[in-house]
């Protein structure tokens, strides 16, 4: 008999809704929230209302495109954390009402190892490249930037991490401060495409060891456009293009810098991405580079994969349905996980 896994997402500001077959994908639903574009950010109390309205007809949807009712699932894999709190109370409680119902269990996820295992979800006669545990993941978001050794789907070691802010954070930061509007990480990447990557010089940080840090950087933008817009007051308009290009260049060398340094250091040649940060396109393409330099296998997850979505919250979920873990009813949502 086969095992049918729902997966709910809600972490920030996306509601997501998607079912596994035996660990193979049958659907994968997203809600995005507009409302926020108007603020250049998330706001939480708007997300968790969104949420509200949207998680029924996601799951309902899920589940039809997967062709099976509700009657059919094995279990309900759903985010505990972290993210924004209203809006993981939002599926968490979802997620409790409906394994009441159904007398299912739940399985809690971190919304980071979904990222990290996203390279697992696998497509009916879609093939896919998996890689070998162990492997090391730059995992790099919105809200975190770390490098995690992979010795199993339930075996996580965080190697290195941000010590203030996210890289995600300084794309977003940096794109408003230069006008290009929110979320500002696709279009610094799409402008970045048509500048000069060298044209521009920004500080980097010299953390010790695996860490990284971008607080400093975007400092350094501020006060560099500041002076610029001081001598012409049309200097961002003129130069965006080489800026974007010149940031983005600079934010992935401190990126696969360490990701260089934590494979030299372990030995580790099986290197991934994940997180809404490894869909920006030139990361994704020094890190292709950096592998057949140094030969690695390097695993791309699908960029649909890379935003937040139900679809890896499934697949970790199945992973942990199948090594036997439930979750009680008495659980509650966490806006900080400190560890794996």
């Amino acid at each position: 008999m086969a095992d049918y896994i729902l997966g709910i997402e809600s972490s920030c500001d996306d509601t997501s809704a998607a079912v596994l077959r035996d660990g193979v994908l049958l659907s994968n639903v997203i809600a995005s929230q507009q409302v926020h574009k108007d603020f250049g950010g998330v706001v939480p109390e708007l997300a968790s209302r969104a949420h509200e309205q949207n998680i029924v007809p996601v799951v309902s949807q899920a589940l039809d495109k997967a062709g099976i009712t509700a009657q059919d699932l094995s279990a309900i894999a759903f985010t505990r954390g972290p993210g924004l709190l209203g809006s993981l109370l939002v599926g968490t409680s979802f997620a409790k009402a409906l394994s009441l119902s159904l007398d299912i269990p739940m399985i809690m996820v971190n919304h980071l190892q979904g990222h990290i295992l996203a390279n697992f979800v696998r497509e009916e006669g879609k093939p896919v490249e998996e890689p070998a545990f162990p492997y090391l993941c730059l995992l790099v978001s919105g809200g975190n930037s770390q490098i995690v050794k992979v010795s199993g789907p339930l075996e996580f070691e965080i190697l290195g991490q941000t010590i203030d802010d996210a890289v995600g954070e300084a794309f977003d930061k940096c794109a408003k401060l230069m006008g290009l509007g929110y979320p500002g990480g696709p279009v610094i990447d799409r402008l970045a495409k048509l500048g000069d990557p060298d044209r521009f010089h920004f500080a980097k940080p010299q953390i010790p060891g695996l860490d990284y840090s971008f607080s400093g950087i975007k400092t350094s933008l501020l006060y560099f456009v500041r002076d610029e817009l001081a001598k012409d007051p049309d200097f961002l308009e003129k130069n965006k293009e080489d800026l974007c290009a010149s940031f983005q260049k600079t934010l992935v060398d401190i990126l696969m810098g360490k990701l260089i340094r934590a494979a030299k250091e372990t030995g580790i040649r099986e290197i991934t991405i994940g997180g809404g940060v490894s869909a920006n396109s030139g990361l994704r393409e020094r890190l292709v580079a950096e592998g057949k330099k140094r030969r690695w296998h390097t695993y791309l997850p699908a960029f649909k994969f890379t935003t937040d979505n139900a679809a890896m919250i499934a697949i970790a979920g199945w992973f942990r349905y199948r090594a036997g873990e439930r979750t009680p009813l008495d659980v509650a949502p966490v806006s900080r996980i400190a560890d794996f």
